[in-house]
Formats: structure tokens, C-alpha cells, sequence
């Protein structure tokens, strides 16, 4: 019996030193690189490159916005324009709030024309969308009186002008233009309109 406790506290005796040389290389080996260095001291900022970043590619959010912009102006062909215009003998369109003394001016000249479009020989839909472009861009450019040519009508089937209330249509649809006028004679008559366009900064005439 004494033999066998005494063979057994040996065994135990003999495995903790198998963990203790064991742990004491595994700490060997976790020191080994710093003693074979020695002492070090740290660098005072760190060596390392600064890379840009490279941005994303930017989003063409102003092109989206002038391209719904444009959507949400198209004018239509549809659209009744016959009870909006003043009932005179040349049916001139001014715009709620706009007195008609507005349109008095326009049609006596108090306006120069800055700026005329000629839609002869274009199709429909070709004169609608030329315009629409040329109201847009007039207006971007502060044009405050403009000259829109439809024609007479004299060389269409019927001798009517087959352009002159379409574009009164188109016209009164676009929200910027404040007033409308049959031309003088000196300025293309029956032929054309003379067109008060709001001011770039948005107050009325």
C-alpha cells in the first residue's frame, strides 16, 4: 500500500514537471524574437504612405433635374385655350393678375423684341418643341419681349393658319409667359405674336 502511494505521488510529481519545461519553452518561444532584437525604441509617427481616396464618380443630379424639369413643362396639343384669351378683336392672353393695361403696352410697343422664333415650314410637333426650347432658354437669358412667328396660313390647304392657335395653346401653357399679342402690322400682323415673358427673377411685370 505504501508502495503504491508513493508510486503514484512520483507519477504526479513527474507530470507537473512535464507542464513546467513545457511552459517554459512555450515562454521561450514567445520571447525568443525580442531577445534576439533587444531593446527597442517606437518611431515617433508611423512610416506609412497616406493614399488618396478614391472618390465615387459624381451623379449627374442636375442633368436628372432638368430632364423632369422638361418632362413636367411639356405642353400638349389638346389643351383649350379658346377660354382664356381676352375676347378683343385680336384675342390676347394675359395671365391671372396681370391688368390689361399690361397688354395694351405690349401691343403698342412699350416692349422692345429681344428675341423672334420662326415656325415656318416646321411640322407640329417640330414647332411645339422649338417653342417650348426657345420660351425656356429666352427666359434663362432675362428676354423679356419675344416674337413668335406662325404665319398667315397662306400656303396651307384652306389658306388657315394652321400654327397660330396651337401656339396660343402652347403659349398659355407655359408658365412663363405672362401676357400675348397679335403683332403690330409693322411686326408681322396676323402672322405673329408678341410675347411678355416673366422677369429671370420671378416677379411680374
Amino acid at each position: 500500500m505504501a508502495r503504491q502511494l508513493r508510486e503514484e505521488q512520483q507519477r504526479a510529481e513527474a507530470e507537473a514537471q512535464t507542464r513546467r519545461e513545457a511552459a517554459a519553452r512555450q515562454a521561450a518561444e514567445r520571447t525568443l524574437f525580442s531577445r534576439a532584437v533587444g531593446p527597442i525604441t517606437p518611431l515617433p509617427q508611423p512610416n506609412l504612405a497616406r493614399l488618396e481616396q478614391q472618390l465615387p464618380p459624381p451623379l449627374p443630379v442636375q442633368h436628372w433635374l432638368d430632364e423632369e424639369r422638361v418632362l413636367m413643362e411639356s405642353i400638349s396639343d389638346d389643351f383649350d385655350v379658346s377660354t382664356l384669351l381676352d375676347t378683343d378683336d385680336q384675342l390676347s392672353f394675359r395671365r391671372t393678375g396681370i391688368g390689361v393695361e399690361i397688354t395694351r403696352r405690349l401691343r403698342s410697343g412699350h416692349w422692345s423684341i429681344q428675341r423672334q422664333l420662326d415656325l415656318h415650314g416646321l411640322r407640329v410637333d417640330e414647332a411645339r418643341e422649338a417653342l417650348g426650347d426657345f420660351i425656356r432658354h429666352a427666359h434663362k437669358l432675362g428676354v423679356r419681349c419675344v416674337r413668335v412667328v406662325h404665319g398667315k396660313g397662306l400656303g396651307s390647304p384652306g389658306k388657315s393658319p394652321v400654327l397660330k392657335g396651337r401656339v396660343q395653346g402652347w403659349l398659355v401653357q407655359k408658365k412663363e409667359v405672362l401676357a400675348f399679342v397679335q403683332a403690330r402690322p409693322m411686326d408681322g400682323g396676323a402672322g405673329a405674336l408678341l410675347v411678355l415673358l416673366q422677369p429671370a427673377g420671378g416677379r411680374s411685370a
